[in-house]
């Protein structure tokens, strides 16, 4: 897939770790070092309760009057199949584990093995990151290639990972957008005349390209200590700081030059597994509520909420998903209790459960990572002699 192939040592076995200068045995001390007081701050209770507040706040003026009366809406959660919101949450389980495997895949493919329970914990928190922070994609990334450099991996595969990773997302939606949308012209011809889906599955995939030449590109230059244009950078820090930006997502697409056209396959269909697992987790919802809509419509809808998921309005889309899911369906005929019902069911699973499941998968990670950082206790052989 890349042009650009690093010189690998010979083996026949398993992928070599790509070793660069200090990254595994000092993965720790830099992260740590990196992390500054702003990272110390996090960790204080009071801030996460004000964290926490600020997003359960956010989310109720973003619901406020959009949604029927909450008594209702309980009455209609208490007469769900609830044969299906069991499915739905194995659905939505699927979809986190098909973006877990996804990253413990490219890491093997880069020399880094991760234990599949690792690997999941790492996805869990992150995402828990990713939907509860103002912020929360920049966050979670930091965090994961932090996490990543702890299992061994150097900055620049843990950057390669995240990066692939990101890629394979977008081509994976892309891909959605294509199966939905081959299903509704086969079922109505006419709706080919609709260009507007088109523009989005084509602003995908070029946006998913441009990304790939660039840093193909990109990664074949020599590390320069010039800025743009030629000009010396010395006294700029703001040049300075975009050359270090660019001179890292290089050195991540050289770690990654070793992934095969079959790696990155691999990754686009587990992305493509997760995106379709989290749909299937909102058709299952629907039909625990028994909302006479078929899976082509309401993929429609679901793809349609992905465009508005990309602007950060709220962390994580809170109140703003809610309501654009709750206006998709009663605007094909769903009562509005029995929308709001089935919304609440899906983003109770793909959100709000997931918030403390990552929470508990971060102090596990923790203390796992502590428990490592000790030294070994050693006895005294000769003590009671």
């Amino acid at each position: 897939m890349l042009d650009h192939q690093p010189d690998l040592p010979a083996s026949a076995g398993e992928p070599q770790r790509l070793t660069t200068p200090g990254s595994p045995a000092t993965s720790e001390t830099e992260s740590r070092a990196g992390a500054g007081p702003a990272a110390s701050i996090w960790k204080r209770p009071s801030v996460r309760l004000l964290l926490v507040a600020v997003v359960v706040g956010l989310a109720a003026i973003g619901l406020r009057g959009r949604l029927p009366a909450f008594q209702g809406v309980v009455n209609a959660l208490a007469g769900a199949d609830y044969r299906w919101v069991l499915l739905a949450a194995l659905l939505q389980f699927a979809s986190i584990g098909a973006f877990a495997l996804q990253q413990r895949r490219l890491l093997h493919r880069l020399g880094v093995h991760l234990r599949r329970g690792h690997a999941f914990a790492i996805t869990l928190a992150s995402t828990a990151l990713s939907i509860s922070m103002p912020a929360g994609a920049a966050v979670a990334t930091g965090f994961t290639i932090r996490k990543y450099q702890h299992a061994s991996a150097t900055r620049e595969v843990a950057a390669a990972t995240v990066v692939v990773s990101g890629l394979a997302s977008i081509g994976g939606l892309a891909l959605l957008y294509v199966g939905a949308g081959a299903v509704i012209v086969a079922r109505n011809p006419t709706a080919l005349l609709d260009w507007q889906p088109l523009i989005v599955v084509v602003g995908l995939a070029a946006l998913t390209t441009a990304a790939v030449l660039a840093g193909r590109r990109y990664s074949r230059r020599p590390s320069q200590a010039r800025g743009w244009g030629g000009r010396s950078v010395a006294g700029s820090r703001a040049n300075h700081w975009v050359r270090t930006v660019l001179d890292s997502i290089r050195d991540a697409w050289r770690a990654g030059a070793e992934l095969r056209v079959r790696d990155w396959a691999a990754a686009l269909a587990f992305a493509t597994a997760k995106w379709l697992a989290d749909l299937l987790c909102l058709a299952a919802a629907v039909r625990a509520l028994g909302l006479p809509i078929d899976v082509t419509t309401l993929a429609g809808i679901y793809l349609s909420v992905q465009i508005v998921r990309q602007v950060p309005l709220t962390p994580g889309g809170i109140g703003v998903i809610e309501a654009a899911l709750v206006a998709g369906l009663t605007a094909i005929g769903a009562s509005a209790i029995s929308a709001a019902a089935a919304v609440l069911i899906y983003r109770l699973l793909s959100c709000w459960f997931i918030i403390p499941a990552g929470g508990i998968a971060g102090l596990m990670l923790r203390r796992e990572q502590d428990a490592s950082a000790r030294p070994p206790s050693h006895v005294g052989a000769g003590a009671n002699t």
